[in-house]
């Protein structure tokens, strides 16, 4: 159900959907793990991941960067695809135990049938038959980010490797309590900025140019 009041000092919501925050989560940058944190962790929960999977993340940004420091707290063998040269170093801060160069199709080419399961948090089209190429027989390419390109996707990748394609949006109520418990136990957080709402122009600003890292927070006494 929707509601208003989303800037408002208060905000009244239906109790099923109030989520209390462990006391370890810091409440200043607890946000962004309700939106971007859950739709990377649902995916571990709903396919029952195990945590001995080689998972790949294409994209680090406001989804991959949350997706990465789950994934290493879960277990698996991590590697990061990305087109920065200069978030390759971050991505093995923030867990990954390996970098590709997604713009190179060579790259994509030498790691063919090495993944269990692909998370994908980019919004733009890419050369999805190379990724599903990477994927072991019955792996799976998870798609999280909003890609508004239609996938262009060759069905024998699919029928011959028993390969699947899907996506999910967030979790349920009783995931989101779960991958709160998980972030505490395991101190994982968001990467944030915070600027006071007075400076909201300033923030909406930063965030067109492409220079957030890696999430927006707004507060009222930033």
């Amino acid at each position: 159900m929707g509601h208003h009041g989303g800037f408002a000092d208060k905000v009244r919501a239906q109790a099923v959907s109030v989520i209390p925050l462990p006391a370890g989560v810091d409440a200043a940058s607890a946000g962004p793990l309700f939106c971007g944190g859950i739709t990377v962790f649902n995916p571990l929960v709903q396919f029952d991941i195990s945590p001995t999977a080689r998972v790949g993340v294409i994209g680090i940004g406001g989804l991959g960067h949350m997706a990465l420091q789950f994934l290493n707290a879960w277990g698996c063998e991590v590697t990061a695809f990305t087109s920065s040269e200069s978030k390759r170093a971050e991505a093995i801060e923030l867990g990954a135990h390996h970098t590709l160069d997604s713009r190179d199709p060579a790259v994509l080419a030498a790691a063919a049938n090495r993944f269990d399961l692909i998370l994908s948090t980019v919004n733009v089209k890419l050369d999805w038959n190379g990724y599903l190429g990477t994927l072991k027989p019955k792996g799976r390419l998870h798609i999280v980010g909003a890609t508004l390109e239609p996938l262009d996707i060759g069905a024998f990748s699919l029928i011959m490797a028993q390969r699947s394609v899907s996506g999910s949006p967030v979790g349920s109520p009783v995931t989101i309590a779960n991958m709160l418990d998980f972030a505490e136990r395991h101190q994982i957080a968001p990467i944030t900025e915070q600027f006071a709402f007075t400076e909201i122009n300033q923030a909406i600003a930063h965030l067109r140019s492409g220079k957030a890292r890696y999430r927006i927070v707004l507060s009222h006494s930033a």
